[in-house]
């Protein structure tokens, strides 16, 4: 959901009305979106993937990180800035990482969706991670108990190569 304004936010301001909440906000270019709250069902969701992941990413070269942290979004097709709080991410080119977030893009990132998030994530989402070059975009659909699993082609398109 965007907040009203009259005008796009500076990312300074971005940065200062997070300072001022303990709500989590996203930003996509002067435009300001909150980030709902998680269900408990979602809470599971997302500890469960965030266990095995990093079970099966342990003592290699990827790391995988949870809700809240932030995402700098870069890449050759977007311009702009936009930052993004994604419930869990893959990052193995570590080079982009900072203290409090990461710049660039990730590896995979996977959104669990809720039944007021799903438009902005299968739309919005999709296609400004596919923008930044983002290799692989999971959809946790807990709704319909499957997962859609998106891959970077050649020509730099999602396809979804998977329904878990």
């Amino acid at each position: 959901m965007s907040l009203p304004n009259e005008r796009p936010m500076s990312i300074q301001e971005f940065y200062n009305l997070r300072e001022e909440t303990d709500r989590l906000f996203e930003y996509a270019d002067g435009v300001v979106m909150m980030v709902p709250s998680s269900s408990t069902q979602h809470q599971r969701i997302s500890s469960r993937l965030h266990a095995k992941l990093f079970n099966f990413f342990d003592g290699g070269d990827c790391e995988v990180f949870h809700a809240p942290f932030n995402v700098e979004l870069k890449g050759e097709n977007l311009g702009g800035t936009h930052i993004v709080v994604p419930d869990l991410l893959v990052i193995c080119d570590k080079k982009g990482l900072t203290d409090n977030k990461f710049v660039g893009a990730p590896e995979m990132i996977i959104e669990i969706l809720s039944p007021s998030n799903q438009a902005h994530d299968f739309g919005f989402k999709l296609n400004l991670y596919m923008q930044a070059g983002l290799k692989e975009y999971w959809i946790v659909n807990p709704m319909l108990s499957i997962i859609q699993v998106y891959e970077l082609d050649q020509h730099g398109q999602y396809k979804q190569v998977d329904s878990l």
